[in-house]
C-alpha cells in the first residue's frame, strides 16, 4: 500500500496543463488519506470514505499546518467512526453545535439570561449586574455551569464577605442560587452548588442601624470635610445627609430632577422605593453642594457619574470605600443616615407627619393614607434648613443639648 513521506509532501507541486490552467496533484497515503497539492509545499488533507454505499469526503485541514504524522492519526480516528456507522462530517457538525451550546452555558451567559427575565426596575438590574461583575464573574463567569463546584462557590462568597461585607456576600449567594435554579430548570445543570454551602457563612441579619449621637454626627461631618478622596463622593454624601434621602437616590440623581433656583429636588416615581414622586426641599447648603457639582458634571445626565463610565451613575461601592478609608466602615452605614435624621428631628419636636413625608415613608394608617396627600413642603423646607444648620454646627464642634437645637449653656 502506497505510503507518503515528508519529502514528497514538501516537494509536491500542482500540474500545469497545456492551456495554462492549474490542476492539483493528489498524493495518496492509503486508507482514504489524500493530500491535494495546489502550490508547492502547500496543500489540503482529505479523508475519503464510504458509508452505507455512499461516498463521502472529510477535510482535515491544511498542510503543513497539519503534518503527515498528525493527518494519519486523525485518519485512524475517522476510520473508527466509519466502522461504528458514524459519518465523520455529521459528527463534526454535532461537535461544533455542542461547542457553541457549551459557550452559551457559561455562568455569565445564564446569569445575563436570568437577569433579563426578571421583572425589575432598570436601576435594580444595573446594581445586580454591577455586583456580578465585581464579585462573581471574575471567578465563575467563564466557567460552564456544570463545572462549578460548591468549593468554588464557597471561595467566591468568602472573598465577598471579607472584601465587600456580609450584605454583598448574601446578595451574591442569593443571585448565584437564582442563576442555578434557571440552569437546572432548563437542563443545563444537574444541581445548585450553592445549596450544600448555604450555611457556611454567618447569616446576614437585616438590621436597622442605630442612630448616631450628636457627637458622632459632628465627628463624621468633620471627617468628611477633611476627606481627600473623590470630590463627588463627598458631595453625594453631603446631599444624602442634607436631605435624608436614601443612598441610591443620592448617587443616581439626575440633573433634570433639580430646580436649584427654587431649591427643590423632584425625584421621579421610577426611582423611589414606593414608586411615588418625591419632592425634596433643598436647604441652602444642599443648593451650594449641587451648584459646585454643576460646574463639574452639569453637562451630563448624572450629577454624580461613574468614574469609568460617565453615562452611568456612581455606585454604592464609592460610599463604602470612603467610609473604609475614614475608619467608619464598622461603625456607620449610609442607611443609618435616615435613622439618625428621624431620631434627631423628633427630638427637635418637629411634626412626625413632616418627618415621615421628608423620608418618603408610606402612611401606615390606611384611612390616613387614602386622604392625606399633603406635602408639607413649606414646613419641611424650614425643618431641613434647621437640620442643615445643625449639621454645620456639630461639624464645627458645637455641643448640643439633647432634645433642643442650640448650643449647650
Amino acid at each position: 500500500m502506497p505510503k507518503l513521506n515528508d519529502t514528497q509532501c514538501r516537494n509536491a507541486k500542482p500540474v500545469t496543463n497545456g492551456d495554462g490552467t492549474i490542476q492539483p496533484t493528489r498524493l495518496i497515503d492509503g486508507n482514504g488519506l489524500v493530500l491535494e497539492v495546489k502550490a508547492k509545499g502547500a496543500g489540503v488533507w482529505r479523508y475519503r470514505f464510504e458509508l452505507g454505499g455512499k461516498p463521502g469526503i472529510y477535510t482535515l485541514g491544511n498542510y503543513p499546518a497539519i503534518s503527515l504524522s498528525d493527518a494519519r492519526k486523525e485518519r485512524e480516528r475517522l476510520r473508527e467512526l466509519v466502522k461504528q456507522g458514524i459519518n465523520p462530517v455529521h459528527d463534526r457538525r454535532i461537535t461544533r453545535a455542542k461547542r457553541i451550546q457549551q459557550g452559551a452555558m457559561t455562568f455569565e451567559a445564564i446569569a445575563n439570561e436570568w437577569l433579563g427575565a426578571k421583572d425589575w426596575q432598570d436601576d435594580t438590574k444595573a446594581r445586580r449586574r454591577d455586583m456580578f461583575k465585581r464579585v462573581v464573574f471574575p471567578t465563575l463567569g467563564k466557567l460552564p455551569v456544570n463545572a462549578i463546584t460548591p468549593a468554588i462557590v464557597l471561595e467566591v462568597l468568602q472573598k465577598a464577605h471579607t472584601s465587600n461585607g456580609p450584605s454583598v456576600a448574601a446578595e451574591a449567594k442569593r443571585s448565584i442560587s437564582g442563576v442555578f435554579e434557571l440552569a437546572v430548570a432548563t437542563l443545563r445543570a444537574d444541581s445548585d452548588p450553592s445549596y450544600p454551602i448555604r450555611k457556611a457563612l454567618p447569616k446576614n441579619k437585616t438590621q436597622h442601624k442605630r442612630p448616631l449621637t450628636t457627637d458622632e454626627i459632628g465627628r463624621l461631618m468633620r471627617d468628611l470635610a477633611g476627606y481627600e478622596g473623590n470630590f463627588q463622593t463627598v458631595n453625594a454624601f453631603r446631599l444624602m445627609w442634607l436631605t435624608l434621602c436614601r443612598p441610591s437616590e443620592a448617587i443616581e440623581a439626575e440633573w433634570s430632577e433639580f430646580d436649584l433656583d427654587a431649591a427643590v429636588w423632584r425625584i421621579p416615581a421610577a426611582r423611589m422605593k414606593k414608586r411615588r414622586e418625591h419632592t425634596v426641599p433643598l436647604p441652602s447648603q444642599a443648593v451650594e453642594v449641587m451648584r459646585a457639582m454643576q460646574s463639574v458634571t452639569g453637562k451630563g445626565r448624572f450629577a454624580f457619574p461613574n468614574r469609568d463610565d460617565r453615562n452611568r451613575p456612581m455606585t454604592a461601592a464609592a460610599f463604602r470605600q470612603a467610609l473604609k478609608t475614614l475608619g467608619w466602615a464598622g461603625e456607620y452605614s449610609p442607611h443609618a443616615t435616615r435613622t439618625t435624621g428621624s431620631t434627631r428631628l423628633n427630638e427637635m419636636n418637629y411634626s412626625s407627619d413632616w418627618i415621615e413625608r421628608q423620608l418618603a415613608h408610606a402612611e401606615s394608617n390606611a384611612v390616613r393614607r387614602a386622604y392625606n396627600h399633603a406635602e408639607y413642603l413649606e414646613g419641611r423646607a424650614k425643618m431641613m434648613q434647621e437640620w442643615a444648620d445643625l449639621l454645620d454646627a456639630l461639624r464645627d464642634g458645637a455641643k448640643i443639648i439633647p432634645g433642643k437645637f442650640g448650643n449647650a449653656a
